[in-house]
């Protein structure tokens, strides 16, 4: 069954990564559903988290296929694992004065906050779960959307014992990689809400 899945992928932070862990991705026929891609604590590394609508046998495909690339550190697949994913939005909604109260309401129930204001228009940012974007989206939908940016989900490990295991590379010999966390019982999803 093929759904969204998470990839954490620790890659060398140095021009034409993000070109060849997507070529790769795209040469096995996956759409990328969202890739965002940051610096980490080290400089010299970046860390990428890839949501690919895949099965699981395809998601381990893709990942044995990116441990192959030179650039790449270390890569899991966290779809499974209780984790915070969170994106962000920002969203030009049409507000005359007449609607605004109702629209300001609806930012607060989501946590969202006001960026910018225009006679006719507000530009919102929400961060959250791809689930909460969604509805937000939604909801708003209504009141006449202008434009809208969307940056790709973000997303780490839950717990103190989080690390990305090594995957069959030369730097974990020797290193034992910590114990992965279970993931939820068959039918139940795992946490990807974080704080709404």
């Amino acid at each position: 069954m093929s759904q969204t899945r998470l990839l954490s992928v620790l890659v060398e932070n140095k021009p034409g990564v993000l070109h060849r862990v997507a070529s790769m991705i795209r040469r096995r026929g996956f759409n990328i559903d969202s890739l965002s891609v940051g610096p980490t604590e080290d400089d010299s590394v970046s860390r990428m988290t890839i949501a690919v609508h895949v099965g699981k046998q395809q998601a381990e495909q893709a990942t044995k296929q990116l441990s192959k690339l030179v650039d790449v550190i270390t890569i899991d697949d966290i779809t499974g694992l209780r984790n915070v994913a969170h994106e962000l939005l920002l969203i030009r909604i049409h507000a005359p004065a007449g609607q605004r109260r109702e629209i300001l309401d609806l930012i607060e129930i989501f946590r969202g906050r006001v960026v910018d204001v225009a006679p006719n228009t507000l530009i919102v940012e929400v961060t959250g779960s791809t689930e909460k974007i969604d509805n937000f989206i939604e909801l708003v939908q209504p009141y006449g959307i202008k434009e809208a940016a969307r940056s790709g989900a973000v997303a780490l490990v839950r717990g103190d014992e989080a690390r990305i295991r090594l995957v069959d590379f030369e730097i974990g010999i020797g290193v034992e990689a910590p114990e992965r966390p279970a993931a939820p019982p068959q039918g139940e999803a795992a946490d990807t809400t974080g704080t709404v």
